[in-house]
């Protein structure tokens, strides 16, 4: 005799498939596929499962409602249908069921492993040759020897042995094979493949090692062997290891939140992990390189420029009040340097010429790749000169610049890797003037950002700029700018009074990397300067009385590193080329702390 079952009621229009719902006529469910998996069929005389859904009835005024049908078994079809799609529900739900008793299986059995992993502990041998400390670049034969061939043994210091060293770093990349685990550290100078072999593979350590664990690792040197590669070649065979400090895994790994992939913001918010990345810290590297280069180009050239380093604290203008920092100064108005173009040149009747290597701040709205509200600013300025020395000055710093960094084999190579296509530039740099380079554009059919034509006296925006640059695709001195859209204080061409003997050298792919100019030597003119953009020379008096006191035909320029490390390193934005970018409403790894208005005065009391 078949059983009683009670009756499951689904009701298309008002029913609900969760929680809310439990099958009886007043919490009906909403589809009849639902009403099977919570309440499975059984055998019985009676409909197990009974339906209803509205349908057009006659209203007793004009028009046409909607009313309920009564309660009726579902019908065969419907059955048929909710029972197909009910038994691939089952399949699916055994195959879910039986993939959930395996992982559980495997999970019980590495924890197994892991609890068995925990009592073992290695210990260093006491008779092995005392090991000696170094980093991990050390490269010298004298200091380690690579033993090369075959031992039976993991670990062998018979005769011909390798130096047995000690070595710290963290653990860049690592991967497990049976009964064998490669890791290769990284301390910042160099990397170093450590193989574990034996019982250094068996231990609750080893079998949980996580990416930028930081441990020292004690072995014998090898060569790498025959076809087989490993940075410069060599590996060191450990004999034993202790953990320093083990590196979170699992969601708070770091390839989870530094993947490479990830929303720039939320690199940005990590940028202390994203250092730690190849592409990263090789940028930092060279970057590094190109600060050290700089210098002794500096040293080099004749006549030699003088580093000095003028203050970032300021209470005058340079390029223009709209993009100035402001903050309060013990009651009086100040800024945050825009460039310390004004101090250098106050340096050159002592001096002579002068450079600095120091930071520079705008406060411009802009959040184009190649724009920084803190940069790191290479300016020089050069005494008695002409325009023509000046280009030639900025274009033997360049090159050599450049050619230190690739003599140099590991930034080469750093270099090669960040950017395959880099070469060093060819001299001369293309020479052309603003008015040819109008002319240029308007021949190319590159409009200005409003979609017209340019035209003498326009300010060329940076994409009509680098499409310029990037179509002729050469190093480019963009010169003699009309003076209405340049800094006050360039000096004017001689030859015609309309433009200055003002320069932007141009690079593929970036745009401007320099701005430079000839500076205006007669006092009367300058003052005149002032006056034309409104500016009250009150406060520039120790700049103008460079004019009083020995004048002198002079310029300089000022080269932005970010961007100059763009260029080489083949960096798609500035941003890469800073430890740190501030950018706007970005001033720490928390942006929320950075959305201070551009311009506003800080009182150092509301710092946090």
């Amino acid at each position: 005799m078949a059983e009683s079952s009670r009756s499951v009621y689904v009701d298309e229009d008002q029913g609900s498939d969760d929680k809310s719902a439990d099958g009886s006529e007043h919490k009906p469910y909403k589809t009849l596929l639902f009403a099977l998996i919570q309440h499975p069929p059984v055998p019985s005389d009676e409909p197990q499962y009974l339906t209803r859904k509205k349908e057009p009835g006659a209203d007793q005024g004009s028009g046409v409602s909607e009313v309920h049908r009564q309660w009726t078994p579902a019908t065969t079809s419907a059955l048929k249908k909710a029972t197909k799609l009910y038994d691939q529900h089952k399949r699916k739900q055994a195959k879910g069921d039986e993939l959930a008793s395996r992982e559980k299986q495997e999970a019980d059995k590495r924890q197994q492993i892991l609890d068995e992993a925990k009592k073992l502990h290695i210990r260093q041998d006491p008779q092995l040759p005392k090991a000696v400390k170094i980093r991990l670049n050390e490269k010298d034969p004298a200091v380690v020897k690579l033993r090369s061939g075959q031992s039976e043994k993991d670990v062998d210091y018979s005769d011909g042995r390798g130096t047995r060293v000690r070595v710290t770093g963290r653990v860049h990349r690592f991967r497990s094979q049976k009964d064998v685990i490669f890791l290769t550290l990284q301390d910042g100078y160099g990397l170093l493949q450590c193989v574990l072999t034996g019982d250094l593979t068996k231990t609750y350590d080893a079998m949980t090692m996580t990416l930028e664990t930081s441990l020292e690792i004690y072995g014998e040197m090898w060569e790498v062997p025959p076809r087989q590669h490993a940075p410069d070649d060599r590996e060191l065979h450990a004999d034993y290891y202790e953990i320093i400090g083990k590196a979170a895994g699992d969601k708070e790994a770091i390839t989870t939140r530094a993947a490479p992939d990830a929303d720039p913001q939320t690199l940005y918010d990590n940028r202390h992990l994203v250092l730690r990345g190849d592409h990263a810290s090789s940028v930092m590297k060279v970057r590094a390189a190109l600060l050290r280069a700089f210098r002794q180009t500096y040293e080099e050239i004749i006549p030699s420029c003088l580093e000095v380093t003028p203050p970032c604290m300021v209470q005058t203008q340079v390029e223009g009040g709209a993009t100035l920092f402001a903050f309060d100064y013990y009651g009086q108005k100040a800024y945050l340097t825009q460039s310390s173009q004004l101090y250098l040149e106050t340096c050159l009747p002592s001096l002579g010429n002068v450079f600095c290597v120091a930071p520079s701040f705008r406060a411009e709205k802009s959040l184009t790749r190649r724009h920084l509200s803190e940069y790191t600013h290479v300016e020089a300025e050069l005494d008695f000169i002409t325009f023509d020395d000046l280009l030639a000055h900025l274009e033997f710093v360049m090159c050599r610049v450049v050619e230190l960094a690739l003599a140099n084999p590991q930034i080469a190579k750093l270099i090669l890797d960040l950017n395959p296509k880099f070469e060093a530039p060819e001299r001369p740099f293309k020479r052309m003037k603003y008015a040819d380079a109008i002319e240029w554009l308007n021949e190319h059919d590159i409009k200005t950002g409003e979609g017209e034509a340019h035209k003498f006296g326009d300010d060329i925006a940076e994409a009509a700029e680098r499409k310029m640059t990037d179509i002729i695709n050469r190093p480019i001195f963009l010169t003699h700018f009309p003076a209405e859209i340049k800094a006050f204080y360039m000096r004017k061409d001689p030859q015609d009074p309309r433009v200055t003997e003002s320069v932007d050298c141009l690079m593929p792919n970036v745009g401007e990397i320099v701005g430079g100019s000839m500076r205006m030597e007669d006092y009367d003119e300058l003052m005149e300067a002032y006056k034309r953009v409104e500016i009250d020379p009150t406060p520039y008096y120790w700049y103008t009385d460079q004019r009083k006191y020995g004048t002198s035909p002079h310029g300089g320029y000022g080269l932005g590193l970010e961007r100059f490390l763009a260029w080489m390193c083949g960096r798609f934005t500035v941003r890469e080329c800073s430890l740190y970018p501030r950018f706007t409403d970005r001033c720490t790894p928390e942006p929320e702390y950075g959305k201070r208005h551009t311009g506003d005065v800080l009182n150092v009391d509301e710092i946090p």
